[in-house]
């Protein structure tokens, strides 16, 4: 039972990194990738702050060909089983921003084919392969998702703080104006009833 345990270990090879990179305006930032044929790879990204939270990504094989292109989107994810050896690389372009800067998390993800049936493994042992892959891909899932949901947190935290000090502000002001409005009035109504007298 512990050979199929570190069996099925070593079929989940996965490896998967998450970067926070900072996107100047009016530029663009590559990262590149190796990969073999057969291997499993993912791109999530997000943009967590700066002018729109929009960011143009573009995904290119190790010929050149374009594999996923998005242009003004504020997060998305694309999978993808490498076809060709070599280095793929994942641009994120800010071109279209002239004085922003945008701050991109971002994840890559790399997982190895399956070998369960090319080793000559039992059936009922590939079935369990499969099923601890499947949760392995759903724990792998949920754990970009938390990774998303505390970037977009912190996002809603930031406009909520922003909001309730402009409305603190605003309200300060209110009180301001109210007093001064009370004090000139005052003034006001004690003139109108003074009474001139000359002696």
């Amino acid at each position: 039972m512990l050979r199929l345990v570190v069996v099925v270990l070593s079929f989940l090879s996965c490896s998967s990194y998450a970067y926070f990179v900072t996107i100047d305006a009016n530029a663009e930032q590559c990262f590149f990738d190796r990969a073999k044929p057969g291997d499993r790879l993912t791109l999530f990204f997000e943009v967590s702050e700066g002018g729109f939270y929009d960011i143009n990504v573009k995904l290119t094989a190790p010929d050149g060909s374009t594999l996923y292109k998005i242009e003004k989107e504020s997060s998305g994810h694309y999978s993808f089983t490498a076809n060709t050896e070599g280095k793929y690389t994942y641009c994120f372009n800010n071109k279209m921003s002239t004085v922003t800067p945008k701050t991109v998390l971002f994840a890559l993800e790399k997982g190895s084919q399956k070998l369960g049936k090319e080793e000559g493994i039992a059936p009922e042992q590939s079935k369990l392969i499969d099923m601890v892959d499947e949760l392995s891909n759903a724990v792998l899932n949920a754990k970009h998702e938390m990774e998303y949901l505390e970037v977009r947190e912190n996002l809603h935290r930031a406009i909520n703080e922003n909001t309730n000090s402009r409305v603190v502000m605003w309200a300060a002001f209110e009180a301001v104006i109210i007093v001064g409005m009370s004090l000139g009035q005052v003034y006001y109504l004690k003139r109108f009833f003074e009474v001139r007298r000359m002696v």
